[in-house]
């Protein structure tokens, strides 16, 4: 238990978010995973089967990137090859979410366009990016880790079609769980406005750019790994 003891306020945070999730029902049953780095080479993993609103500290595991055990008394979450690929990928993300938000999951079955590729509300513009959609595979599997390969590189988040979301970050996982949530909150206006009909608005290539603006005087880090995008409209518009 020295890692739970030495990480003691990172543990606790991430259990609190654990339970934030579960209150918002964005996990249900034994559904949904976290991963925090906490070191270049330890994780702070959710264990396996487990709804993660009765997740307590003493539950919680510690993993190298070759996905071993390194502490806790439960065996990790079995998306382990997937959150193992997203870290090996990706050495600039720090904190991941793999979870089951209700108005996403609509997104992640619907056999129409992938709004969320699209920019609408500035604060999903400039903190999340687009979130285009991963094609299924069986969870669990290295399948389903190899599926996210072409995306990796330029985007944070993903929707796991017929599945779910994954969101990653380059903050802790207080900043990730922020960032689902607003997810979230856009798929619901998203739903809401095509309910109202007429279609959906989009921010246009100008707002966009005077966004990547904003992103440079915040010192906010472009989407993707370091140096893929060379800016947010190019992001968006595919320049």
């Amino acid at each position: 238990m020295e890692l739970h003891k030495k990480y003691r306020s990172e543990v606790k945070l991430f259990t609190q978010v654990c339970h934030r999730l579960a209150r918002h029902r964005f996990v249900t049953g034994s559904g949904g995973n976290l991963a925090w780095k906490l070191e270049d080479d330890l994780l702070l993993i959710t264990p396996t089967q487990m709804y993660k609103g009765d997740i307590r500290s003493k539950d919680v595991v510690f993993v190298n990137l070759s996905g071993e055990t390194i502490a806790g008394a439960r065996r990790p979450t079995g998306e382990l090859p997937m959150y193992l690929k997203f870290f090996h990928e990706r050495p600039d993300v720090v904190s991941i979410i793999h979870c089951h938000a209700p108005t996403i999951c609509a997104l992640a079955i619907s056999g129409g366009p992938n709004y969320l590729m699209q920019p609408l509300y500035p604060e999903t513009v400039i903190e999340v990016g687009p979130v285009p959609i991963v094609p299924y595979a069986q969870p669990l599997t290295q399948e389903l880790a190899d599926n996210f390969g072409p995306y990796l590189p330029r985007y944070n988040s993903f929707i796991m079609e017929n599945h779910g979301l994954v969101t990653m970050s380059r903050g802790d996982i207080y900043w990730t769980v922020m960032n689902v949530e607003l997810l979230e909150a856009t798929a619901q206006s998203i739903l809401m406005a095509l309910q109202f009909g007429g279609g959906i608005k989009t921010l246009d290539y100008t707002a966009v750019k005077r966004l990547g603006e904003v992103m440079h005087l915040r010192n906010l880090p472009m989407f993707g790994a370091p140096g893929v995008n060379a800016s947010l409209e190019a992001l968006y518009f595919g320049e």
